[in-house]
């Protein structure tokens, strides 16, 4: 019987038959898929990832192919990290092109601008920089004998991550970071001292680096408050109240000098009771949050001279001083019309202001673009220099006592005293001669007192005694002035460019100091009363004066030479210039705009290892001052950094720093971790950085990976926000920001308690 024309076995051989055709059609589709995908980037770029949304951070791992360099000789490769992306503006936002640096002076310098597979051809690639056109060819073959990963090659990996509520951060671009062979800039592994000795070696007072190191705190770091007297204004080497209460005098102001515990605190200071974000600059030089620094004793003693008031919720400053009630730039310019040659922020760009009170005086010199080093003693004028560093003006806590300051010799072109209150006369004229030592031949010590302008017997006695002590160490009287403004007078003295007058004077007193005694030493060194001939061969520094601002702080210092050995083992002035150029790219490219850093907000800045001071010298137009900090076991280049229209100061890491907690915005450290590690407690320095950065203050840390992951979980243990971690070739980068959070538990610093 004849099947009829739609049976069962007709259905089920026509679904068979499309079933089957759907499936080939199908692996078709894939097959061509694939192959289209093994011809195209494997990565996708991360393109307009927005961190402000709500808890809404972003971890990427990627694993790319990156050049292995191996020597000097494969120093164009670091060009290989180059990719294409939609606008140019964030792809070159990481960006830190080598130039013509050598490949151990580029260490943290790879054009890594986004996430995409290093094995693309550098045909798609759009870029401005000529250099990179003419090595097209080399990165070409240097991708694709690259594109294979080679067994634990751990330099395939980068991870960024961002995290943050407030500022947006842009994840598709990557700070540059050290890449193979290119390592010495940042951390020096290779690098020597050149032709630069060390603050140690040149102090013969310093002492021996500890032998032994204290063992870190591996089981999750149990932070507690510290319990001393001094409470939110703790400073550990200046509030060793067990030291001080064992000196045998304080004749000469020992219980003002540091005073180091033996082991530094690992605990963290108390914020005050209701502390809050510091009003921003400028507005902070005339007023600042009573409840951040909550003292009235000096408005009670001094508001009378218009140091300081009480107004509500805030301190006030007027702008005035004891010798100048009616305000600093008033006084300031009365200093120039009688001493033209001064020339404020040209000629005369760095000042010493000893027995600074709140440093109005250096707070209103910014307006002449001058930079001042205000110092004063923590003493009965109750937190005067922590009002100074709340307003936003540079200062530290040191006393002239019985030690040299920690500045090199030579280098201030103005020393300035306004009722300083230092006996400048006694004892053969001891700290008279220290400025002496500081001040740099041809400058100036400006010194407005009542001894100038009153007529009773003892300012008349300090007055006959500094016209004696000047003239025989050969100052220059320049001019001897009344503001009659503020009713004060004013003495300007000039040291001398040369050694004429030492040695005519038909009396060796002072006495020159010996040839062996280095005026650079300045760690711990004690006080003498000598002086220093005035150096005067043309290659020395000190024999001429520096270039005016701002031309200063870019052009190599006359006295450094290509006979020298820079830090980086390039001869000394293109060392020099290759730093600059450095920190330039790395400033400009990467910190401004790359790690959610509202620059605006910052003030107070500190470079916790600087070299040459290409970091602060970046930064010069912006609305900023940077410390910079030349570690004592470091080469001594603080006079480099001072010649080019900065300033610093020296210290030892392993010990506290003379500043009043919150006092810095941001801090930078460029490989100072891995080397605190291998001499001293890195928790302490970890506490340290917690003590001086403000509440909400970032922190950038350039250094190997092992160093930053351990300074990652030791922040996050305290509660701060990781804005960016980046990691690459065994460097690292990390940006956070302090919380408010505090311990809840205590622990007592008997030697702190009164």
């Amino acid at each position: 019987m004849a099947l009829p024309k739609h049976t069962k076995a007709d259905g089920r051989k026509s679904t068979n038959t499309y079933c089957s055709t759907v499936t080939l059609v199908a692996f078709v589709a894939l097959c061509l898929v694939g192959v289209w995908m093994m011809t195209s980037s494997s990565v996708i770029p991360l393109q307009n990832l927005d961190t402000t949304q709500k808890n809404n951070n972003v971890k990427e791992v990627i694993t790319n192919s990156f050049d292995t360099e191996e020597s000097s000789s494969n120093e164009n490769s670091v060009n290989n990290d180059e990719t294409t992306t939609p606008e140019k503006s964030n792809s070159n936002q990481f960006e830190d092109n080598p130039g013509d640096l050598p490949y151990d002076a580029t260490k943290g310098d790879s054009n890594a601008n986004s996430q995409q597979d290093r094995s693309n051809t550098k045909e798609d690639i759009e870029t401005t920089n000529e250099s990179e056109k003419e090595i097209k060819q080399e990165t070409k073959q240097a991708n694709s004998e690259d594109a294979e990963p080679k067994n634990g090659d751990n330099s395939q990996l980068e991870k960024v991550e961002s995290e943050g509520k407030n500022e947006k951060i842009d994840a598709t671009s990557t700070e540059v970071l050290p890449s193979g062979a290119e390592s010495e800039l940042l951390s020096e592994t290779s690098a020597k001292n050149g032709s630069f000795s060390t603050q140690a070696t040149e102090s013969s007072k310093e002492k021996e680096v500890r032998s032994s190191v204290e063992p870190e705190n591996n089981k999750g770091y149990n932070w507690k408050l510290c319990n001393v007297t001094a409470g939110p204004d703790y400073i550990p080497c200046l509030d060793n109240l067990q030291a001080i209460k064992s000196l045998r005098t304080t004749k000469h102001y020992e219980h003002r000098e540091r005073h180091c515990p033996e082991n530094p605190p690992t605990c963290l200071v108390p914020l005050p009771e209701g502390y809050q974000r510091p009003i921003e600059w400028p507005t902070s030089r005339e007023k600042i949050w009573y409840h951040n620094v909550p003292h009235t004793k000096l408005a009670e003693v001094k508001g009378h001279q218009n140091w300081v008031k009480v107004d509500g919720e805030f301190l006030t400053f007027p702008g005035g001083g004891t010798q100048f009630k009616h305000g600093a730039l008033h006084y300031i310019d009365f200093i120039q019309e009688n001493v033209p040659d001064i020339a404020w922020g040209k000629q005369s760009r760095i000042v010493l202001d000893v027995g600074c009170g709140v440093a109005s005086f250096g707070g209103f010199l910014f307006d002449r673009d001058v930079l001042a080093m205000s110092l004063a003693p923590k003493d009965e004028h109750e937190a005067q220099v922590q009002f100074a560093l709340e307003r936003g003006i540079p200062a530290i806590s040191a006393v002239m006592g019985t030690q040299r300051l920690p500045f090199p010799s030579r280098v201030f072109d103005v020393v300035h005293c306004a009722r300083c209150r230092v006996p400048w006369h006694i004892e053969g004229g001891k700290l008279l001669l220290e400025l002496n030592r500081l001040l740099r031949p041809g400058g100036y010590f400006v010194w407005s007192a009542t001894p100038i302008y009153q007529k009773n017997p003892e300012d008349v006695g300090i007055w006959d005694a500094m016209k004696r002590l000047t003239k025989s160490i050969c100052w220059e009287v320049q001019a001897v002035g009344k503001d009659k403004v503020n009713k004060v007078g004013v003495a300007v003295y000039r040291k001398p460019m040369s050694n004429e007058c030492y040695e005519g004077r038909q009396q060796n007193e002072p006495p020159i100091c010996n040839e062996s005694d280095d005026p650079n030493a300045a760690w711990k060194v004690p006080l003498q009363a000598c002086m220093h001939k005035v150096p005067v061969a043309a290659s020395v520094r000190g024999s001429q004066w520096p270039e005016q601002w701002p031309s200063r702080v870019e052009k190599v210092p006359y006295w450094l030479l290509s006979s020298q050995v820079g830090v980086y083992g390039k001869p000394a002035p293109d060392d020099y210039s290759a730093d600059f150029e450095h920190w330039k790219r790395v400033v400009n490219k990467s910190y401004l705009n790359g790690l959610g850093i509202n620059w605006s907000t910052v003030r107070n800045v500190m470079d916790m290892r600087a070299i040459y001071g290409g970091f602060a010298a970046a930064l010069k137009n912006m609305n900023l001052w940077v410390m910079n900090v030349v570690s004592v076991d470091s080469p001594d280049t603080l006079p480099i950094i001072y010649e080019r229209g900065l300033f610093g100061i020296y210290h030892d890491w392993c010990e506290s720093f003379s500043t009043y907690p919150r006092s810095y915005d941001l801090l930078h450290a460029d490989h100072l971790f891995s080397k605190i590690k291998n001499k001293c407690n890195m928790t302490a320095l970890v506490a340290e950085v917690d003590r001086i950065l403000r509440p909400e203050g970032k922190l950038i840390i350039r250094d190997t990976v092992d160093i930053v992951n351990e300074v990652e979980t030791m922040v996050r243990s305290m509660n701060w926000e990781v804005r960016l971690t980046y990691s690459k070739d065994k460097e690292g980068l990390l940006c956070v920001q302090k919380s408010m959070w505090r311990p809840t538990d205590s622990e007592t610093i008997s030697y702190a308690i009164a």
